[in-house]
Formats: C-alpha cells, structure tokens, sequence
C-alpha cells in the first residue's frame, strides 16, 4: 500500500529523515548538557588539567624567591612504556592564552606520548587557573630556568642537557628564558610560537590589525580594570573563535549533529580543555601586549629585564627548530619566521653567531594542530625527537627540514622508521618567500605603537582612576561568571531546570535509533544547505578581514599620522636591526680574525674531523643518516669526550672550512705531521669506516674523499708518499659546481671570506706514544707501497 501511495519513495524518505532528525536533535541537546557539567566539574578543581598521563609534582613555582602558578610534574609512563634514564631529558611548556594545562600530553599520540615511547624521561611545565599576587612575565620566565636546571640536576649521569618544547605562548617565553641562560637549555622545540608580531602577508593573519583597530593597549588595561586587576582568559579564547566564525557558529556544531552517534566522545574530550580558561594577571597581559603584540621589541633585542639584563634572542646558544604551518591563522609562518629577518642581515649573520635554526612547515594543519593532532605527532613530532640529538651536532646556519615516507624511497633499507628527516640549507631569499616582508607595513606598525602609548597614558591618567575606585573584588567575580562564553556552558547543564528531561528522553533515544544512511534525499540537501551556511560565513569573515585591513593601512599609512608622532622625519627609528649595528660588525670581523689564526692549530682529532666535514659537505643536503657518519667518529675518534666537546670540535672545523676552505685543506698535512705511515693508514680507515657508516657516498663526496687520501698521504714519512698521479702536483681539487655547498651535518659555504665566528678555543695536546698506539693498526697489518717520493 505505502508503494502504491508513493511510488518513487519521496514520503517515506522525508519521514525517515524527520525521525533521524528528532533523535539527533535530542542526542546533540543531551552533548551539550554534559559538556555543561563538564565544564562545571572541571572549574571546581584546584589544579584543573587535560593532562593524558599521571604525573608527580616534582617543583611548585609557588615556592619561589618570586611566586608564580607554574609548577613542574615528572611524567609518569603508562604500563609498557621503558624508559632510559641516561637519555636526553624531554620537557613540554604548556601554553597559558586562555585555555588551562595539558594540551601538550593530552593523548597517547601526543608530543610526550612520542618522546616517552623513545625512552625520554618526560617532564611537564603546567600551571594553576589564577596568578600569584604581583606575578610578572619575567618571574614566570625565570621559574622556567629553575625548573629546566633543576630537570638537569636529577640526570646527572645524562651529558646532554634538556630537549624543551615551547607551544604558542610557551614557546616566546622559553626563547626569553634561552636567551638569559642559554646554558641552561638544551635543543628547543617552539610549536606555533609567534616571535615577530608585526609579520604578515596581506590579506592573511588578521589578528595582527587588532592592536591598530582598537587604538592600542588601553583596552588591555580597562580589561584588567573591570576585572580587579585580573585578565579573564575567556576574552583571549573569544577572539581565537571570531577568527573563524564559520567553524565557531556552525561547522563545529554541524559536524556533532551529523555525527552524534560517534563524535560525542571527541567532542566533550576537546571541550573540556577548549571551556576550560584560566586568569591572567593584569601586569602580566600588559607586559605581553605593549612589549609583544603592538611593540614586537622582542625579535628586535628591546627588552630588558628589571635587574637591567638584555633580552637578545642572539645569545641562544641552543639549535632552534621552529614548527609552523601555512594553515595556521593564529601563527601564520611569518610571524614564527619572521623574527629572525629581525635579528639577522643574513644566513652568514647567523653562522657567525653560532646559531643552528631549523624550520619545518606543514602545508595544512591548523593551529591546534601543530601540537594536538595525531596524525602530526606520528610524523613530524616523532622525526624531531628521534632526530634532536643529530640537530644539537649540527654546524650553525639556517635550515628547512622535508619530510618524506620511507617507504616511498629507494634508499629505505637504510631508514630505521617511517619517515626520513632531510634537512637542506637555505638563504634569506629563501626564507623572504614565507616572510614575505613589506617595509612600509613596519613603519605603520610602529605608528600604532606610538599610537598606543599615547592612549594608555590619556587612560590612566582620566579613566583608570574612576574604574579602579568603583570596581571590587565580588563586581569582578560577577563579571567573569556572565561573561557570553563561560555563560553559555553554566545555561546548557543540570542546573537549568528546563535540561532535566534530556538525560530520559537521550536515553530512549539511544535504545531505539533510527538512523538514515547519506543516500537518503533530505539528508543529502542538509548537507548542502550546511555547506551554503558555512561558504556564506567565511564571505562575511573575508569581507570583515579585509575592511579592517583595508582600514588598518589607510588610516596609519598616513604620512601625516607618522609624522606627527615622530616617525617620518627619520626612517630608521621605527625598527632597530640587531644585526646591522657597528658593534656587531666589528664583533664578526674580530672573529673572523681570531678564526684564520686558528686554521693550522690542532692536530690528528682536528684534521679527521675537519676531513669528515668537507667530504660530507659534497651534498647539497643531509638527513639523520649523516648523524650515523657523525656518531661513529665521535665514538672512534672522540670515545671519552662529552656532547659539548664534540659539538665544539665540529663546530670549529666547520668555522674553519666556512672562512678558508683552501687554506683548511692545505693545512691538513701540517696537522698531521710526525704521523708514522701506520696511524695515518688508521686515520684513513677510521674514515672509511665513518663514512660508510650508512651507505655509499654521493659521486661528489667521494670525489672529495679521494682528495682527502691524497692530502693525508701528503703527510706521510718522506720515503713513502702516494699521491693522485704520478704528472699531478698534489693540491686541493677543484670543486664541482653545486648550487648548494652547506649541509647540516657539515655544510661548507664556496666564498672564502664568508663571514664567521669563532668557538672557544679546546686545549691544544700532542699526540703521545700510548694515544698513537692505540690509533696505529694492529702491527702484523701490511703497509701498502707507495708509488712516488715527496718532492
């Protein structure tokens, strides 16, 4: 009958779908109610977290000689999970803009997660929803330090200090923290960080206008006002959420109701950090915005402490691998790159101050998703812990890292995981590509900041007064629980009356859904009609982006506007660049100096390694399979030294190389002199050995190599000498042409008078009879006959 009636099946079909409808919108209410009473648990808690792991408290920050909120938790690995406690330790920093702790571990497949499955010891820097009374952006900074030395304390017997891992926030404080004690720290992770706040592509990364729009910090300050001297973190989530309103309003919504049946777990899991904000001191927030935000005196050396120390990011002596993606619209890579166009003249600027800077760049994930996603901590976070101790050996210089599937590769039977992590050396052109730098963008940035300490002395000088006499303690309280994100959670929970039947009806639901498949018609057309709602929304946002950045360079594009507060007249008072200044420039050429006289010092130890570097300098790039090549020397050459010896030995012949390349191989022999021919078989050996520690050479590298042998034969007792041939004098052999001459592992630059800098100088010792003998092959070993004399 129900065919007869409606033979092409459009009743039914509407039917059904209106009782999948029903049954959704019931199950969606009932998410929604939980998500309420979540939020309400969790804000009880006194040290609310999302944490994934157990913890133990190991330092409370509250006990400092200057109290802060942070604390430091010794993760605990999960049933199954060994770790070495002489490996590197592994510290994650949470972000504090908005959100609560845990975000960094927040599942199994998560930064900690991966460094605990590779061994690490696991540590975690977290922090309580309120600020200690007067806390200040460098008390939190230097409890930082302390935690990071008191992690170095309990490992002793571990010679490589701390692996730290900075997200967002985290990530500038940790480089502030680097920068004051740079001993402290290890290789530095920063996830998403933003460091120079004035980069920017036009008509992307909106938030960067903000300051401009709104007139500068004053509205910082009356935030902090209204909130008794407290900054609601709910106001920093809300702006992350007016970024994307299609996602906010209606896509993340969307994708629960479609999917009720089996997103409610995820959706409630990510709430309850994403609905779990914390409060910010008023000092603090002020601090980040006039010094950060709208000064960006950070990435230019403008900050100085209270105790009158320089907060250069120069003096981070730690490698850096900056992670950033170009679907980020928090942190788009600009602002996470563009600090060291800030700092730096160029890629030489970088190596002369012994600086290592890698970047990773993912194509599309998100924000969050440079530390919360899964997929993302399989890949490029694994590649980064398993390759942190290969990156702390690295020469200095700037360097992209590409990720490829091993199994893709023809070379895989030498790829120990999924995935190889090449890394390649780069330029500031390179570099400007993902910068992208406008100067006439500085200068208006600059205005707004001139702009904006303007307004915030007219603010509390006629207006914070009258705020600060009326507001209190309970006032501010009030206002934090009615603020429209945290309302919207305490409305949809139990206690609203109109929720109580939810819970039954969800429940019956659940006993007897009936759901409809995605061939049914009407659903079909909802998803469309979603579709519609959502590409509307993102015109709006795009309309509204584009009007303020529209607004944003007309109004302080104005000369007369720069002028009149102090800009115009001199063009290059509104950026200072670090690298540019006289002192600098006679700091490098001082270095430079110091280095050339360093060229023929040393002895076998320098002339090896100084070997090993120029013959894996013939690729343009180099992956972990290098830190093989790298590793094996240090165990034959250097058995007894620690990282940082060996990390000075190779950075110094790698400084050598830069400035001189032919005077470094010339000078080869000369290091080499009073070698017996058996130690210098064994030196050869010893190279051999390194060198195929993963593989065969590149054409190029053994061609470099070859020239290697004939230069330590060079060295050999005058009765027996080898040399290329019999017609050709022996000297350095010309270089192929390559486009790129510099590798991570040992990148050597073609322009002899690269500028350079020079490590501490290691002790100088001669080669004694017992060192030789242990360097010497056995003595049964036959010599190979030589087949010229030295001239």
């Amino acid at each position: 009958m129900m065919t007869l009636c409606d033979p092409f099946g459009f009743g039914r079909a509407a039917f059904d779908y209106w009782r999948d409808s029903v049954e959704r919108s019931i199950l969606y209410w009932d998410v929604m109610r939980q998500r309420g009473n979540q939020y309400l648990e969790h804000m009880k808690q006194t040290k609310p977290s999302v944490l994934g792991f157990k913890t133990e408290v190991v330092m409370d920050g509250r006990e400092l000689a200057h109290p802060t909120n942070y604390e430091l938790l010794r993760v605990l690995p999960p049933e199954g999970v060994e770790i070495d406690e002489l490996k590197r330790p592994f510290v994650v920093v949470d972000p504090r803009a908005g959100h609560g702790p845990g975000i960094g571990g927040f599942k199994p497949d998560s930064e900690l997660g991966v460094a605990m499955r590779a061994g690490h010891p696991c540590y975690f820097i977290g922090f309580l929803p309120f600020p200690e009374p007067e806390q200040t952006v460098e008390d939190v900074v230097e409890a930082e330090i302390a935690f990071v030395r008191h992690i170095s304390s309990l490992h002793p017997d571990t010679c490589e200090k701390p692996m730290v891992v900075g997200n967002c926030q985290a990530g500038w404080q940790i480089m502030m923290a680097a920068a004051l004690e740079p001993d402290v720290f290890g290789p530095i992770l920063i996830a998403g960080a933003p460091l120079s706040y004035w980069a920017g592509e036009r008509g992307k990364a909106p938030m960067r206008y903000t300051g401009g729009i709104t007139g500068g910090s004053w509205i910082t300050a009356l935030t902090s006002d209204i909130g008794n001297g407290l900054f609601d973190g709910a106001w920093l989530v809300q702006n992350f959420e007016r970024l994307n309103p299609a996602n906010t309003y209606w896509k993340k919504q969307y994708h629960l109701f479609d999917n009720i049946d089996k997103e409610a777990e995820r959706y409630l899991e990510f709430e309850r950090w994403w609905g779990g904000h914390v409060v910010l001191g008023g000092e603090e927030i002020q601090y980040i915005v006039d010094n950060l935000f709208v000064g960006n005196r950070l990435s230019t050396a403008q900050l100085v402490t209270r105790d009158g120390r320089r907060v250069d990011l120069r003096n981070v002596r730690s490698p850096v691998v900056v992670f950033c993606s170009r679907g980020d619209d928090i942190t788009p890579p600009p602002q996470a790159l563009g600090w060291i166009r800030d700092l730096y003249e160029g890629e030489e600027d970088i190596i002369a101050n012994d600086q290592t800077i890698v970047y990773c760049l993912h194509d599309t994930t998100g924000h969050l998703g440079i530390f919360v996603s899964g997929s993302v901590s399989r890949k490029e976070h694994s590649e980064f812990t398993a390759n942190m101790d290969y990156i702390d050996v690295m020469p200095p210089g700037l360097y992209e890292t590409k990720i490829s599937r091993a199994s893709d590769r023809s070379d895989a039977e030498l790829i120990e995981r999924d995935y190889l992590l090449e890394f390649e050396a780069r330029n500031f052109d390179e570099l400007d590509q993902e910068v992208k730098p406008v100067a006439e963008d500085d200068r208006r940035f600059a205005t707004v900041a001139r702009i904006s300490e303007i307004n915030l002395g007219i603010y509390r000088l006629a207006v914070q007064p009258w705020i600060q006499a009326v507001n209190t303690p309970e006032m501010a309280r009030w206002i934090r629980r009615m603020h429209p994100i945290r309302l919207g959670y305490r409305l949809m929970s139990d206690r609203n009356p109109l929720t109580v039947p939810l819970p039954v009806m969800a429940d019956a639901v659940r006993a007897n859904r009936h759901q409809v498949g995605q061939d049914n018609l009407y659903k079909s057309v909802e998803g469309i009609v979603s579709e519609q709602i959502v590409s509307t929304l993102n015109a709006v946002r795009d309309l509204r982006d584009s009007s303020l950045e529209r607004i944003f360079l007309d109004v302080y594009g104005q000369p007369l506007l720069q002028a009149a507060v102090g800009l115009y007249g001199d063009a290059h008072v509104h950026r200072r660049r670090p690298g540019a200044e006289p002192e600098h420039r006679r700091f490098i050429q001082q270095r430079r100096e110091e280095l050339r006289e360093r060229i023929a010092h040393g002895g076998e130890h320098e002339a090896v390694m100084r070997a090993v570097i120029y013959v894996l300098g013939g690729s343009p790039a180099t992956d972990e399979r290098n830190f093989k090549r790298l590793r094996a020397s240090r165990a034959e050459l250097e058995p007894a030294s620690s990282l940082d010896e060996f990390k000075k030995l190779v950075r110094e012949q790698f400084f050598i190389l830069k400035l001189d390349r032919e005077e470094a191989l010339a000078t080869l022999p000369q290091l080499l002199a009073g070698q017996t021919n058996a130690q210098i078989d064994g030196h050869i050996d010893h190279l051999d050995h390194v060198l195929a520690a993963s593989g065969d050479l590149s054409e190029h590298s053994a061609q470099r190599f070859e020239q290697v042998k004939a230069l330590f034969d060079q060295a050999r007792p005058e009765t027996l000498v080898e040399v290329p041939t019999e017609s050709t004098p022996v000297k350095p052999a010309p270089m192929v042409e390559e486009k790129v001459e510099q590798l991570p592992a040992s990148p050597v630059a073609d322009n002899a008078d690269a500028t350079s800098a020079a490590t501490p100088e290691p002790k100088e010792t001669e080669p004694t009879e017992e060192t030789q003998a242990k360097k010497a092959p056995a003595s049964n070993k036959t010599t190979p006959r030589r087949q010229s004399r030295k001239r």
